[in-house]
């Protein structure tokens, strides 16, 4: 069993807009129920920094306190994964995330078809 951390679009392309995010996290988190079908344990970066930001008092996407928190809770949760899928998509954010994975010397997978199941 891995966890396994979900990388992709989340702001990109959105310009910030509430409505575009939205349409990004629903795309992370459809891939979500399929790594735990396969036995495994999927996260996403803001399952746990939405919550953090919310409490810290950011006010909108984007703001400082986003910037001090948004990120860096991804990477200090890649140290504690197995494995990163990286989903379609342009984003500066899930690629740094990629980088950082391949450098902990994590599983790198680009289709939810290629994570092995749990037997």
């Amino acid at each position: 069993m891995m966890l396994i951390m979900i990388a992709g679009p989340y702001r990109s392309g959105t310009n910030n807009d509430p409505e575009l995010v939205k349409q990004n996290m629903d795309r992370l988190e459809a891939v979500s129920l399929p790594i735990f079908q396969k036995g495994h344990i999927p996260m996403i970066g803001e399952w746990v920094a939405n919550p953090l930001l919310k409490l810290a008092g950011s006010k909108e996407i984007g703001d400082e306190i986003f910037t001090e928190i948004q990120y860096p809770t991804a990477h200090r949760l890649l140290t504690k994964c197995d494995a990163i899928l990286r989903i379609e998509g342009k984003s500066k954010g899930a690629d740094q995330d990629v980088t950082i994975a391949k450098k902990l010397g994590l599983k790198i997978y680009y289709k939810v078809e290629d994570i092995p199941e749990v037997v």
